[in-house]
């Protein structure tokens, strides 16, 4: 029977492969769809992912614990489900902390005095290679303009609802956006954490 895996050994292993081919098939205006021929386990596999330059995004909690939470239409789901700050990593040479930044201005017109890294998470690793960085954003103040806003974005909503409220919306499925759900619940442990006594 194999040992159990300690604790400070659970982390996610880069895995390096042959790969015999790799051409984009689509080229999108966002992203690209590859195929990749590769050989894994003594077989050679075939597979179509996206090509994602990943994402930032921000869990903006205020002096009072409420969570700024955005509303905006997302046409290949037909939702206009509830998010938080995020945009691509796609102007070249840009730090990721920096893109988050400029997502918390472009989105919600906020700046943040108090940033630090929360988590990151492979958002459909069967499907593509998007990595979005969460960033956890406190000390908020209003940038006092408002960004120019179009297409999808024209009409976001913007909310702050206590961060309690959006753990249970959650963990009731009332709120689906997967980057949004471990971003509050990672903000919430980390707070918790924060105020623990001795930890």
């Amino acid at each position: 029977m194999a040992e159990p895996v300690r604790a400070a050994d659970l982390r996610d292993e880069p895995a390096q492969v042959d790969v015999v081919a790799s051409e984009v098939v689509y080229a999108g205006r966002v992203w690209d769809v590859r195929t990749e021929t590769f050989r894994y386990n003594g077989e050679e596999l075939l597979r179509q992912f996206v090509d994602h330059p990943g994402a930032a995004a921000v869990v903006a909690i205020d002096d009072g614990g409420r969570v700024l939470v955005i509303q905006q239409y997302r046409h290949p789901i037909r939702h206009r489900d509830w998010e938080i700050p995020a945009g691509l990593l796609d102007v070249p040479g840009e730090p990721i902390a920096e893109t988050a930044k400029r997502e918390l201005v472009e989105e919600a017109d906020l700046v943040a005095s108090d940033w630090s890294p929360l988590i990151s998470i492979f958002t459909t690793p069967g499907g593509n290679d998007e990595v979005v960085h969460i960033f956890l954003a406190r000390g908020l103040t209003p940038t006092g303009e408002a960004f120019d806003r179009d297409a999808e974005e024209a009409d976001i909503r913007i909310e702050w609802v206590p961060l309690e409220d959006v753990v249970s919306a959650v963990l009731e499925g009332r709120m689906r956006n997967g980057i949004l759900a471990a971003g509050v619940l990672a903000a919430a442990e980390r707070l918790r954490r924060e105020s623990a006594p001795g930890v």
